[in-house]
């Protein structure tokens, strides 16, 4: 098979291309953004149609979820139009397309995991135009993951786990992290693994993929500190509270638990427990210093 990477120099992007050259894929393109600008239609449908993938791998999105309330128009480009066209490229080459999505498509109400087909309702810009994007995608193509995910960490680009160590290594002693927003993480090394089951099926369909069980970013911040020695106190904060320290931000949901059903029906495996990946991927930082 022929696989297309887009977002390659992202989190994800970097996992997938390293798993699937691992399973001896030879023909993998990883693009990002000074390869191809995926706002533009004419360039997206000549390029996916000239090259020709059997499938494309498309993480590429605008994720800055604050940046992205004040530049909503550029983010539909991004999250919505982006992967439209690419889903009219694939249709006309008879390609998959994995499409990663977000828990911020729902509206976090409740303590309820999120099921594939529950109602979309995303509180921000962000999550509004990753929901638009999913609908194109659903639209235009029959052979498509959705793949939605969440709180995500992975080695190449930055994350909460590497905010809260260099915060820790700039010697805070004590860090407000809020506590009332519940989900899951997202290791990257093991999502790419999932993903790249995935495109050797024709299982297409909504998934939710993030590491097993369910906590607070605070919950997930005392895990890191624990997890590295770090003499750091997390204070447990509300949402509203947190607020009054740094005003300005975008909506987010609170309850981002997601279930994993169309996975296990699906004969998928569940990604690890997040203690495990955590623990991974503390050991593979410190192995890339």
């Amino acid at each position: 098979m022929r696989v297309l990477v887009t977002g390659a120099n992202g989190q994800l992007g970097y996992d997938c291309i390293k798993e699937l050259s691992k399973r001896g894929y030879k023909d993998i393109k990883g693009i990002d953004i000074e390869d191809l600008d995926i706002t533009d239609r004419d360039k997206v449908i000549k390029y996916i149609t000239e090259y020709k993938p059997d499938v494309v791998m498309h993480n590429a999105a605008w994720t800055a979820v604050d940046k992205a309330e004040e530049m909503a128009e550029k983010v539909y480009e991004v999250n919505a139009l982006g992967p439209k066209y690419i889903a009219e490229a694939c249709k006309m080459i008879n390609a998959k397309m994995v499409y990663i999505s977000t828990d911020y498509v729902f509206e976090g109400t409740g303590n309820i995991p999120y099921e594939v087909n529950d109602p979309k309702k995303g509180l921000s810009v962000y999550g509004k135009t990753k929901s638009e994007g999913e609908d194109f995608v659903q639209e235009l193509l029959d052979r498509y993951f959705i793949v939605r995910i969440s709180w995500v960490f992975g080695l190449n680009g930055n994350n909460f786990v590497k905010t809260m160590l260099k915060l820790a290594d700039m010697g805070k002693k004590e860090l407000n992290v809020v506590c009332d927003q519940v989900g899951s993480v997202t290791y990257t090394a093991d999502l790419a693994v999932l993903l790249c089951d995935m495109i050797e099926t024709d299982k297409y369909g909504i998934y939710h993929a993030t590491n097993e069980g369910f906590i607070s970013w605070a919950e997930f911040a005392d895990e890191i500190f624990k997890l590295t020695d770090k003499n750091v106190k997390v204070n447990y904060v509300s949402t509203a509270e947190y607020l009054k320290f740094v005003p300005q931000q975008a909506n987010r949901p609170l309850n981002s638990r997601m279930s994993k059903k169309s996975l296990i029906i699906n004969g998928f495996k569940t990604l690890p427990n997040w203690k495990d990946a955590l623990m991974r991927y503390l050991k593979e930082l410190k192995l890339n210093e």
